[in-house]
């Protein structure tokens, strides 16, 4: 992995050295925009809406639109006054605990290693937190803006929680919670059996990307040469007014069963799998891989909307650039 930031931890007079690596990475299917007739790649040009030149990227900037239209225009010498005090510190605000912090603050995970001079102290720090159960709610800058953060212990590393403002999260306003339904005690209760026969722990590498896989076969047979076989598609039908506590009944019965046949399956030894599509799906892959590095192909980063001649009315409230 690669570091994407630099710089240390404060919290009292104690300060850590560390660097900034990301912690996940969201694997899918890239595709180029191509000429169909020939695989060219079709290249998207910046141009200034107003003369109809192309903008080369040292001369782009950032723009603010006003209420009535008029721009502020923002260039990286700007940016460069705002204020420095935290640009290379991750500084500690409280230490509080985990529970009080709601899931949808949280926005990008990164995991934090310490410089050669700063392992005593990282651990020092990492110990302490894994003891006291708490978390640390931090700031820091990063891409040229400040970011609330929370610090945490996860398999011996510090973790990095970059978290949304309290003013970036909407509030839930939907007409159905104006009205008041009450469900039936009778289908309440069917309703938490079927969450008890449901019930189990949580095993990520049970879940794939179903969607991603088969388009990955489908590239590879491309490349293989091999006939494609296009799934049938599901039934369609419209939404169906159906009998709630029926429906109900009729999951915790399945639930049963396929738990059941699991039960059955696990006290019975395990058969040899087929290893024939494996074989045949890694031979697919290598012509595939090979392919894909021979061409040299990058994302495409370069989308966006076609200009219009008259900039629209946004909203007075100051938006912040990412």
């Amino acid at each position: 992995m690669r570091a994407i930031w630099s710089g240390v931890i404060s919290f009292g007079m104690v300060t850590v050295p560390v660097k900034m690596f990301g912690a996940t990475e969201e694997k899918r299917v890239a595709f180029h925009q191509v000429h169909a007739a020939d695989g060219g790649r079709v290249r998207q040009k910046r141009v200034c809406e107003l003369d109809g030149a192309e903008v080369p990227t040292a001369d782009i900037a950032k723009g603010y639109q006003l209420p009535d239209g008029d721009v502020v225009v923002l260039t990286a010498t700007d940016f460069e006054g705002l204020p420095e005090a935290i640009a290379k510190t991750i500084s500690v605000e409280a230490f509080v605990p985990e529970e009080q912090i709601d899931p949808i603050m949280y926005s990008k995970s990164y995991y934090l290693a310490p410089d050669k001079l700063g392992v005593r102290p990282y651990a020092l720090l990492r110990d302490a937190m894994a003891a006291s159960g708490r978390v640390a709610v931090v700031r820091f800058a990063m891409r040229e803006r400040e970011s609330l953060a929370a610090l945490r212990v996860r398999d011996d590393v510090l973790t990095l929680e970059t978290m949304l403002w309290a003013d970036e999260i909407r509030k839930p306003d939907f007409d159905f919670l104006d009205s008041k339904v009450e469900p039936k005690t009778a289908e309440l209760k069917m309703a938490e059996l079927l969450i008890d026969s449901l019930s189990a722990d949580f095993n990520p590498e049970d879940y794939h990307d179903n969607y991603r896989e088969a388009l990955e076969e489908i590239i590879e047979a491309k490349v293989a040469g091999r006939e494609v076989v296009t799934p049938p598609a599901p039934a369609e039908g419209g939404a169906q007014v159906i009998d709630l506590m029926a429906a109900l009944k009729a999951s915790v019965e399945a639930a049963k069963k396929t738990r059941g046949a699991g039960e059955e399956k696990a006290e019975k030894p395990a058969a040899k799998k087929s290893t024939a599509k494996k074989t045949a799906a890694k031979k697919a892959a290598t012509p595939a891989r090979a392919a894909k590095g021979a061409r040299g192909e990058t994302k495409t980063t370069d989308l966006h909307k076609p200009a219009r001649k008259k900039p629209a009315t946004k909203s007075t409230s100051t938006r912040r650039s990412a």
